[in-house]
């Protein structure tokens, strides 16, 4: 029997309008409390705010916050980061981010964000792509990105739209995982 926990990446701009961030938070905090672990690019913005939102769960463990950075200096990963990976990859470090992950879910985005979605489509993960308006999410949320898939970006237009795509993709969580501390 397999007890790994899922791994569930949450990808978005450095940069992010505050209902973004507050929606990343908040999906951070359901990611953890369905017993799943989170990895970010492990910076600021839309990163930041769902490594936040991960630790406030009353379900967070140590080592449940994953943060791959850009560069080699840790101290630049977000406070709220367990397991900072300084991979020194700059831009690179996204096809990271998207192998480790068994689901990506998209929040908004530039450039960064577009790149972990190709990336993610091209490795086959599910990606969640979260509709609040705009962004890279929005854009290709319900689209094919080529013909190599038959199945869309997952549109979500709320919080709890991602999370019950997340319960329907990866199932049940190991026993034990997601616990309260």
């Amino acid at each position: 029997m397999n007890s790994r926990r899922a791994v569930v990446a949450v990808v978005g701009g450095a940069h992010a309008p505050q209902p973004m961030l507050l929606a990343a938070e908040q999906l951070g905090c359901g990611v953890i409390g369905l017993g799943y672990r989170l990895v970010t690019g492990g910076m600021g913005g839309v990163m930041a705010a769902a490594s936040r939102g991960a630790r406030q769960s009353v379900s967070w463990r140590e080592g449940d916050v994953i943060g791959v950075l850009p560069d080699l200096d840790r101290e630049n990963a977000n406070e709220w980061v367990d397991i900072v990976i300084p991979s020194g990859m700059s831009y690179a470090r996204n096809a990271l981010v998207v192998a480790m992950a068994d689901v990506v879910i998209a929040v908004g985005g530039g450039a960064g964000t577009l790149s972990e979605i190709a990336l993610a489509w091209q490795y086959g993960r599910p990606i969640v792509a979260l509709d609040l308006g705009e962004g890279w999410s929005s854009r290709l949320a319900g689209e094919c990105l080529d013909d190599r898939r038959v199945e869309p970006l997952i549109r979500a237009t709320s919080v709890t739209t991602v999370l019950a795509e997340l319960r329907r993709l990866l199932g049940s969580t190991p026993t034990g995982a997601g616990n309260a501390r």
